[in-house]
């Protein structure tokens, strides 16, 4: 049981993207990623040698400053957070106390679901790579299904993956184009205005030029 994990960086700003778009966010970066998408924008992640070990109580307290500003959730994000057992991290934010009172703060999980769930998060946002599936329990698991679209597979590989979700309570579906890909863009604007049961997700933190 990880005490410490290696962390990219922490900040409080606005979830960008996705179901939670425009809502106040504290966010823990982890480092490492076998994935590796050579679209990624945070490459830079994807070695876990190349940042610090900071302790799950030390990250629990930048999450309880985080909430006591105004945070509505916590992102786990990357990287793959899942390289990671979560269970020490999730325990430590959901014990956090101000004044003596428990301040319950929901966790957010933004994976690509190749490792096995950590941490009994709140929220999952899974967001499948086809060179790299996911598992099937992190699909039945996810609260929302966003996919990155590039060319037309990528479409086929959404579908393929919304097919295989709970039949009881469907995760939110979200078409995201690749940033600066027009052909994504089209690809994805136009599946989803005669799909409705796919939605449309911008990355609106990078227009605002905001972490």
């Amino acid at each position: 049981m990880a005490s410490s994990l290696p962390v990219v960086e922490t900040f409080h700003s606005v979830q960008g993207e996705g179901a939670h778009t425009g809502q106040s966010a504290f966010f823990i970066r982890l480092a490492s990623c076998k994935v590796q998408c050579p679209w990624c924008d945070t490459k830079n992640s994807w070695s876990k040698d190349s940042f610090p070990q900071k302790t799950v109580l030390h990250l629990s307290k930048n999450v309880a400053d985080a909430r006591s500003e105004g945070a509505a959730f916590v992102v786990i994000t990357g990287g793959e957070p899942l390289h990671h057992n979560l269970d020490p991290l999730c325990e430590a934010i959901r014990g956090i106390t101000s004044n003596n009172k428990k301040q319950a703060i929901p966790i957010h999980l933004e994976t690509s679901g190749v490792d096995p769930i950590s941490g009994d998060p709140d929220w999952i946002t899974l967001s499948p790579k086809r060179h790299s599936p996911p598992r099937i329990e992190a699909v039945k698991a996810c609260q929302e299904l966003k996919v990155v679209i590039h060319e037309m597979n990528d479409l086929l590989f959404a579908e393929n993956i919304a097919q295989k979700t709970r039949k009881s309570k469907k995760p939110l579906l979200f078409l995201q184009p690749g940033w600066n890909n027009e052909k994504g863009q089209n690809l994805a604007y136009d599946y989803v205005r005669k799909n409705p049961q796919w939605k449309l997700s911008m990355q609106t933190h990078k227009w605002l030029k905001v972490l």
